[in-house]
């Protein structure tokens, strides 16, 4: 009897599936597979790009290790990487197998010279994401979208219209869940309230840059989603591919393999991302792991709960040495070390009357209190 209900062996830890908040019951894998670099159009921007064949090996690749949950956007490499994740999934029959996330509000026809008047393709408002959720689905080859994010918030639409519009395609069955990206806490946090006020379907997760050389995130942005529960998908985890050791850096050097240059123009390191990748050496010392970057990927999934790095690339070995992150236990000591390495200040109010993860000195004034303490996040994978 209890064979009949055994699951199937996973691939990797990518099978060992998760839930994807507290406002999100589904289950998907704890590593996203970012689909930037999947589509064959932005290799002129320092992005990188690949071809069909490359972009399908890397795919087969992920879904082969039992991985579900695929990140992309209307946008990246002006469409393809949607086109080419759907026909993938189609020609493999595995759509429902999936669990999709794409985004709307950059401009679907910014290099389309056959579009004379563009401006309705951009945006937060509700034209731009009925256009944009409609282009999607063709390019992706579904009926409906996973995780439907706004990609960023542009302050010209109000809340109102905002979640009416999102709320309409979840009635509509085009959309599950929805996310937000890159926004501010007040906006999420508002517009959360007014989906709950007016019985519509609330954000559930927040997608934003976070690693070791940038935790900005951690002001305002964590504390809001475990209040809202919402998940964390995280982009820029690995910084661009700047946490590298200094011998991969000299490699680089020689063979002209320099990686992205989205958004900094020297791929060379900086000094304080040296600093950081000799900490990471450091700790993946200590705990026997064999590269830096599952170690900064692991550091974001200790911070708090429901942690889904997204991770892009374009080599199928890189995806896998990635996944090393999710059996690597790091220690309250070594987040406070990796925390040293670049100084970061919270700032006000959280600098002087905490984060709620204690009492204050304050709170302890009124007397002899225990703390329910905060939930922790699941580390690493035991199956």
């Amino acid at each position: 009897m209890m064979r009949m209900f055994a699951p199937p062996t996973p691939k990797s830890k990518l099978g060992v599936y998760r839930k994807l908040s507290t406002l999100a019951g589904v289950h998907v894998s704890p590593i996203v597979l970012g689909g930037m670099s999947i589509g064959d159009k932005w290799h002129e921007y320092g992005i990188g790009s690949m071809s069909k064949e490359d972009s399908f090996k890397l795919l087969d690749a992920y879904y082969g290790l039992s991985g579900n949950f695929i990140d992309t956007a209307n946008f990246y490499q002006n469409g393809t990487s949607e086109q080419f994740i759907g026909e993938w999934a189609e020609g493999r029959g595995i759509r429902d197998q999936l669990f999709i996330a794409t985004k709307y509000t950059n401009n679907t026809k910014l290099f389309d010279t056959s579009v004379e008047q563009r401006v309705l393709y951009g945006g937060n408002n509700a034209k731009s994401m009925y256009l944009g959720i409609d282009n999607s689905l063709k390019n992706l080859r579904t009926t409906y979208v996973d995780l439907f994010y706004v990609h960023w918030w542009d302050y010209t639409t109000n809340i109102p219209e905002l979640m009416q519009a999102l709320h309409a395609l979840v009635v509509a069955r085009k959309v599950i869940y929805l996310g937000i990206s890159d926004a501010p806490a007040w906006v999420a946090a508002k517009a959360n309230q007014y989906a709950r006020d007016h019985a519509l379907t609330p954000f559930s997760v927040y997608q934003g840059h976070w690693n070791i050389l940038d935790r900005s995130i951690e002001r305002d942005i964590l504390p809001m989603a475990r209040d809202e529960g919402m998940a964390i998908a995280p982009w820029g985890v690995l910084a661009g591919g700047k946490f590298r050791t200094d011998a991969e850096e000299e490699r680089r050097r020689q063979t002209g393999e320099h990686g992205r240059k989205m958004i900094s123009a020297d791929w060379e390191r900086t000094p304080d991302e040296k600093k950081v990748c000799q900490a990471l050496e450091k700790v993946a010392a200590e705990v026997g792991a064999k590269h830096i970057g599952s170690i900064a990927i692991a550091y974001v999934m200790h911070k708090t709960t429901f942690v889904f790095p997204i991770i892009g690339g374009r080599k199928v070995e890189h995806l896998e040495a990635n996944l090393e992150a999710l059996d690597i236990s790091l220690t309250t000591e070594h987040l406070k070390y990796l925390d040293s390495i670049i100084p970061f200040d919270l700032g006000a109010p959280h600098s002087v009357f905490g984060v709620g993860d204690g009492y204050t000195i304050l709170n302890e004034a009124n007397g002899r209190m225990d703390f329910w303490p905060l939930a922790k996040p699941i580390t690493p994978a035991q199956k």
